[in-house]
């Protein structure tokens, strides 16, 4: 019976599937970080002395140090993702899921949402938090996909790995022999 390589195609693409989401999720991430740590997040007017009243901004990178760690480390967590199997990518997912719920963290706590004074640039305050938040949540999404299909995602290099190997391993000697016989080989001419 020959298997039919039509019904394969779908079994491997399911399998592959949680990868790329937990990939995606973890680059989108990534990318949410770090555009949240180039907009600003604190802005108030300031006696400037001579020059009056300025306006004084900082963006993420400076008010919230760590935006910038935690966007590479989600970065990091997907090349390691795509590398790793079995208990590593678990762990690694855990790691994930608790970088993506500091980063939300980052995002909600400390800042203010109403009471804002005119002139301000709100928009970009509340849209650099907002997408601080989405980043944890991306990151902790694909940190835990990453823990629940660890053992259903494909394992970089294990398309190369050979499939019988370990079958080939674990047979008894005898075996061999009567097997090598089978196929019309003689198994004592190697011996």
């Amino acid at each position: 019976m020959s298997e039919d390589p039509e019904g394969a195609t779908p079994r491997a693409g399911k399998a592959k599937r949680p990868l790329w989401i937990a990939v995606a999720g973890l680059l989108l991430g990534a990318v949410a970080l770090w555009g949240s740590s180039r907009l600003v997040w604190f802005a108030e007017f300031r006696d400037g002395g001579v020059r009056g009243t300025v306006l004084y901004t900082e963006t993420g990178s400076q008010r919230a140090v760590a935006l910038i760690p935690l966007a590479l480390l989600a970065l990091a967590g997907t090349a390691g993702l795509i590398a790793t199997g079995g208990w590593p990518r678990r762990v690694l997912g855990v790691v994930l899921a608790v970088a993506g719920i500091a980063a939300g963290w980052i995002g909600v706590v400390g800042g203010a949402f109403t009471g804002f004074a005119d002139g301000l640039p709100v928009a970009q305050m509340l849209g650099a938090r907002g997408l601080a938040i989405l980043g944890g949540i991306l990151v902790t999404a694909g940190g835990l996909a990453a823990i629940k299909g660890a053992g259903r995602m494909p394992r970089l290099g294990a398309k190369y790995s050979a499939p019988g190997a370990k079958k080939r391993a674990a047979k008894d000697p005898e075996t061999e022999l009567w097997e090598a016989l089978s196929d019309g080989e003689d198994p004592t001419a190697a011996r």
